[in-house]
């Protein structure tokens, strides 16, 4: 006779879906193959608006429960209008969210209880390289991004900071920011 183990949800995640999720994709690797999409649609100047609702995953076409709508645009200084944050910014959110969400997972999968976590990220850019007035000497993207994390929970000091560590290692956010990922521009006018 076999008996499972019920893992109650841990730091609002559903453990056994997450394990068993895991285990399923361990049997079959197609289920691993996702494509998320997102349409950008330019408002004015230098504002546009982003939507993400349907993307590919699970060995099928699916789509959010509800569409998400984000706008984008640079600051007055930057001859914007200022109605929403830039494009660099969303990735400062991009890199908080993938690592927080891996956190949150770490430690439910090894029932580790939170009681807080919170991060602070910086990025450091040089518009000296997005204006082209380097001569290619500075980069156009963030020279670095800095992610400060406060975590909290029934665990030590050590095994929290392997839960980030973890995390980290496993941030499909972290992994585009910090190695070369091809970027194909395909053109259609008219």
């Amino acid at each position: 006779m076999s008996t499972t183990i019920e893992r109650a949800p841990l730091n609002g995640v559903d453990v056994a879906t997450l394990l068993g999720t895991r285990d399923a994709v361990k049997q079959t690797n197609e289920i691993a193959k996702f494509q998320f999409r997102a349409t950008n649609a330019w408002v004015a100047g230098t504002h546009s608006r982003s939507t993400f609702a349907d993307f590919h995953g699970a060995m099928q076409e699916l789509r959010h429960e509800q569409d998400t709508v984000v706008e984008s645009d640079h600051p007055a200084v930057l001859v914007g209008s200022d109605v929403a944050p830039t494009p660099v910014e969303y990735l400062l959110h991009a890199i908080a969210a993938c690592l927080t969400s891996g956190i949150a997972n770490v430690a439910a999968a090894r029932g580790v209880r939170l009681t807080h976590v919170s991060s602070t990220v910086a990025g450091d850019i040089d518009l000296l390289g997005i204006l082209g007035l380097s001569g290619g000497a500075v980069r156009n993207g963030y020279e670095q991004v800095k992610v400060t994390f406060r975590v909290e929970g029934d665990a030590d000091d050590a095994t929290l900071r392997d839960i980030v560590e973890q995390s980290r290692r496993r941030s499909a956010v972290y992994d585009a920011l910090t190695n070369p990922t091809p970027v194909h521009i395909e053109v259609v006018t008219g």
